[in-house]
């Protein structure tokens, strides 16, 4: 049997639900289950004008997934939710999914999670502290994250994830750049199949400190994890200038880049693929993979939203999950 995929439908206000919808449609090697408001979908679907049977999801029946339907595991709203309007009293609803699938993912129901937009304020607004996907599903399996985004042959892993960028400098220690990069380094092997895959370290300062003269991380920190990294056999290059490490003939010298902060790395990877880029979670005792944008609520429920970062999502967690069966 092909293996069976969980997709959460995120922020029902948003673009999610339409997303998973626009998925219904294309062919992919998998069983697909969705988790969200059947009746969300079921209006979201009928105000777009799309034609889509939803079928009910049941674990001891294995259905594969048919273009035009959706398998659907039914998860109610509490409150009915309208495009482009956020309400806290579905913040639960969304997390709930969330919960739902990684409980799945662990008892080895599904092979691996792909996760559409939530929005991260709403949830905080209605009183759960909340940074993230990736945030979440580390404190529930007890692992260490590793956020890398996927676009093409560009792969691009953090150092650090969701964090003001006062806090940065302090966040990056030796021990947490050699536990990135050995979680790096192995997922590469095992979800890419690279034998040693040549990883690229950006500096935290411009000019990656100019020798000191422009901040000393690179000389306390940065280069010392890399030496010791480079001990255990992990072929790592840097601190390099993040300015010009992402120039094509020195980005093709490496099978991955791994950036100290969020909009260090990210800003090339949205614009070398937006429409295609997907976020991947390594570092889990499960697979999750996730579209690389945010819940669009000025764009939800017009029809423009544009599925390719999910359908990348779902097409790169099927291929994991191939790999590690």
């Amino acid at each position: 049997m092909p293996p069976r995929i969980v997709l959460t439908s995120g922020e029902p206000a948003g673009i999610g639900p339409e997303l998973c919808l626009a998925l219904a449609a294309r062919r992919f090697e998998c069983e697909l289950v969705c988790l969200a408001d059947r009746a969300l979908l079921a209006d979201r679907a009928q105000a777009l004008g799309l034609r889509v049977s939803l079928r009910t999801y049941r674990p001891d029946a294995p259905c594969p997934h048919d273009p035009g339907s959706l398998t659907v595991e039914h998860h109610a709203l509490a409150a009915a939710s309208e495009p482009g309007r956020l309400d806290v009293r579905n913040a639960r609803y969304v997390t709930g999914l969330l919960e739902r699938a990684c409980e799945g993912a662990r008892a080895g129901e599904f092979a691996a999670i792909v996760t559409a937009p939530v929005h991260k304020g709403v949830i905080n607004d209605a009183g759960m502290p909340f940074t993230g996907h990736t945030e979440f599903f580390a404190e529930r399996t007890g692992a260490f994250p590793v956020m890398m985004l996927v676009t093409g042959s560009l792969r691009v892993a953090l150092a650090t994830t969701h964090l003001p960028l006062a806090r940065v400098s302090g966040a990056i220690t030796r021990e947490s750049l050699c536990t990135i990069a050995t979680i790096l380094d192995r997922d590469l092997k095992r979800g890419w199949g690279l034998v040693r895959p040549r990883i690229a370290v950006c500096g935290l300062n411009p000019h990656a400190g100019e020798g000191g003269h422009l901040g000393d991380e690179e000389i306390r920190v940065i280069a010392p994890a890399l030496e010791t990294l480079r001990a255990r056999g992990i072929d790592v290059a840097g601190p390099l200038p993040a300015d010009t490490v992402f120039v094509p003939r020195v980005l093709a010298g490496y099978d991955a880049v791994l950036a100290m902060y969020h909009d260090q790395g990210l800003p090339v990877v949205k614009h070398a693929g937006f429409d295609t880029a997907v976020n991947v979670t390594l570092g889990l005792p499960i697979l999750r993979t996730s579209v690389d944008h945010g819940t669009a609520l000025e764009l939800a429920g017009t029809g423009r939203a544009e599925p390719g970062s999910l359908i990348a999502a779902l097409e790169l967690a099927v291929a994991l999950a191939r790999r590690r069966a």
